[in-house]
């Protein structure tokens, strides 16, 4: 009948797979078996076949092997992976994976290898590990198998390309590949389309291989990986210059969050805080409550602690910052040289404080999940922290700008600002408005201490650090003006991380400093200055 050819076929396919599923299960022993015997060159002929079999099991049992914990049991002779726990062994059958007891090194033969074998098992795991139904591991493979650059691979590579489904690792595997080509003994013009597409990778991997390359070959080969080496070059280098724009412009959001608060008070009241850098102080100090509380009391909220801090920081920073405003600095209005002392000797007297309470030494803040680990996009290496950092001092800045303009508050401070005899003759509160006003700038300051938590020790001193570059920042982007301290920011912070590689770290912030002396010299008012009555 027609209809049963198909399914005998099925059951002819099925039953030769379970009759290689037997042979392989009955060689594996044997395999594991040749491991453990023989010379070195033995054990790599071993290591050779075991790969060769695609079983699963073999890379756990190659992977004990390269780590030096294979053992043979000298009673009966059972292969054994053994795991150091205390003065034990912790041990496990080496083809089944089931727990065989424990037992000391005096019961037991180390399978030893040498530094060659190592490599080749390195690439045998590579090899057999291309297989995997695991989409991460099989990328992890083919990269290991790149770096490795071993042509005995090439068979394997084949075998996987032929099978594999997704584009990305399709693509890793054929620059593996095209690595193992450039290592074999394949003809000039297979290594010449190898390393074209070595050199599409453009990354310091494919830089090695092109150089390796280009130093033992000749010939239009030679040519080829030296050309090529000299173009991976170039993309680096322009990756570099990127990666150092992202670094600078994760500064300048440092900066921004520092130098925000800074603007309202000192840009908006004309007031010379020097205790502003005790605002992020506190806002850090604020942080570290929140989670010292959070891992006493609820620990499975650890993860939320940021968030519960921002508004808590906020509140504390603005609250002391209306004490601040109400107690010292109202009666200090049109004396800057004196509001200037006062808030400095308020600052240590804010440190002390917290050196009182807190001690004097460093506390830990940690990072909730999200703001842990790194991605790369392209060759740029982007850690989650610092990009949660970014992303909060635009939101910080875009609300900011929203109140300015669109509430009552923002209307008054605009007002009191530009004309204050003619905002109090409008009925408005100036007072009020200055305590608020003065409030807001350290509330800002504090959500600022939150974020610095993340990637700066939590001392007293940590708002000193950042005091200095928060006024350069509102001086060059122009005072008053909250556009001109987020262009500044960014621009310095850009600027401090290209010239940090050839200056170092001091000496680039002092070129900064006196960049920006000469650059006030030209334009006093900054880059963005304010026009009309705020001018006065």
């Amino acid at each position: 009948m027609p209809f049963l050819r198909p399914l005998a076929r099925l059951l002819s396919a099925l039953a030769s797979l379970l009759i290689a599923g037997m042979a392989l299960a009955a060689d594996l022993p044997a395999l594991v078996a040749n491991l453990t015997t023989g010379s070195f060159g033995d054990r790599e002929t071993a290591i050779g076949a075991l790969a060769a079999s695609g079983d699963a099991r073999a890379a756990p049992i190659l992977d004990a092997l390269a780590a030096g914990q294979l053992y043979v049991r000298k009673s009966d002779n059972t292969v054994l992976i053994g795991k150091p726990d205390g003065n034990q062994l912790a041990l496990t059958e080496a083809i089944s994976g089931k727990p065989a007891g424990s037992g000391s090194e005096a019961e037991l033969d180390r399978v030893r290898v040498n530094n060659r074998l190592r490599g080749v098992i390195e690439a045998a795991v590579g090899s057999l590990t291309l297989m995997s139904p695991d989409a991460r591991v099989r990328r992890e493979a083919a990269d290991a198998l790149f770096k490795r650059r071993d042509a005995s691979s090439l068979a394997a590579l084949d075998q996987a390309l032929a099978v594999e489904k997704d584009p990305r690792i399709k693509r890793i595997m054929s620059e593996a590949r095209a690595a193992s080509v450039l290592a074999s003994d394949a003809a000039p013009p297979q290594k010449l389309e190898a390393i074209a597409l070595v050199r599409e990778r453009g990354d310091r991997d494919a830089l090695g291989v092109l150089q390796a390359i280009a130093s033992s070959s000749d010939g239009e080969v030679k040519a080829a990986a030296t050309a090529g080496a000299e173009a991976v070059r170039q993309t680096l280098g322009a990756w570099e210059a990127a990666q150092n724009v992202w670094y600078g412009i994760s500064l300048g959001s440092v900066l921004l969050l520092a130098a925000i608060g800074l603007a309202i008070t000192f840009g908006t009241m004309g007031v010379i805080n020097m205790a502003h850098g005790e605002m992020v102080m506190l806002g850090a100090y604020t942080t570290f409550v929140v989670q010292e509380v959070i891992r006493t009391s609820a620990p499975h909220l650890f993860d939320a602690s940021l968030v519960i801090a921002l508004p808590l920081a906020f509140v504390v920073s603005g609250g002391i910052g209306i004490l601040i405003e109400r107690g010292i600095i109202r009666f200090l209005y049109g004396r800057p040289l004196d509001t200037l002392l006062a808030t400095w000797g308020l600052s240590l007297v804010l440190q002390q404080a917290v050196r009182s309470i807190f001690g004097p030494s460093n506390r830990e803040v940690g990072s909730p999940s999200w703001m842990s680990g790194t991605f790369q996009l392209g060759q740029l290496n982007i850690t989650y922290g610092r990009l949660w950092i970014v992303v909060f001092s635009l939101i910080v800045f875009a609300t900011l700008i929203l109140l300015l303009r669109r509430t009552p508050l923002g209307l008054y401070m605009r007002a009191v600002t530009q004309n204050r005899p003619m905002a109090a003759a409008m009925g408005i509160r100036t007072p009020r408005v200055d305590a608020l006003t003065f409030g807001l700038g350290s509330g800002i300051a504090g959500l600022a201490g939150v974020a610095l938590s993340q990637i700066d020790n939590v001392s007293p001193n940590l708002g000193q650090g950042y005091i200095i570059d928060s006024f350069m920042v509102v001086v060059f982007g122009g005072v008053g003006n909250l556009f001109g301290t987020l262009v500044g920011a960014t621009a310095l912070g850009i600027v401090n991380k290209f010239l940090e590689p050839y200056a170092g770290a001091v000496l680039g912030k002092i070129l900064v400093l006196v960049f920006i002396i000469l650059f006030i010299q030209r334009r006093p008012r900054g880059l963005f200055a304010l026009k009309g009555r705020s001018v006065e």
